[in-house]
């Protein structure tokens, strides 16, 4: 079998996705048996300080037979998250005027302007 005949086999079907950073990477492929299944590849891009860049992938391989469940769980998955956080992303990294609220002490200790905004004080334990 010629190689472009193996290339053509193997990628039956694509799909990309950019998101900042990362780009996803959806693939048909087929198998030896020239049966189908699906590889998901993330590859996230790394910036050195000199501007040279690598990139690291993670890939993952999911058969037929898996299809359904592997919907069954995403869809749970992805629901919840919606449905608990609603579709506003609120992470520091995707917002860059993003304020954390400490709502207990449990968390890291706030910056000095959410101090002053929730009211915080200093308190010197060697006073009391």
């Amino acid at each position: 079998m010629r190689d472009n005949d193996m290339l053509e086999k193997e990628e039956i079907f694509s799909k990309v996705l950019r998101a900042g950073r990362r780009t996803y990477f959806f693939d048909v492929r087929a198998t030896k048996a020239d049966d189908y299944y699906i590889t998901i590849t993330e590859s996230k891009k790394f910036t050195e300080e000199d501007g040279s860049f690598h990139f690291k992938k993670h890939k993952i391989y999911l058969y037929k037979e898996d299809f359904a469940a592997f919907a069954e769980i995403l869809e749970d998955m992805t629901s919840y998250v919606l449905n608990h956080k609603g579709e506003e992303v609120i992470s520091e990294r995707h917002q860059k005027d993003y304020k954390r609220e400490y709502l207990n002490d449990n968390v890291a200790e706030p910056t000095p302007e959410l101090a002053e905004q929730k009211n915080y004080t200093d308190v010197n334990f060697d006073d009391i």
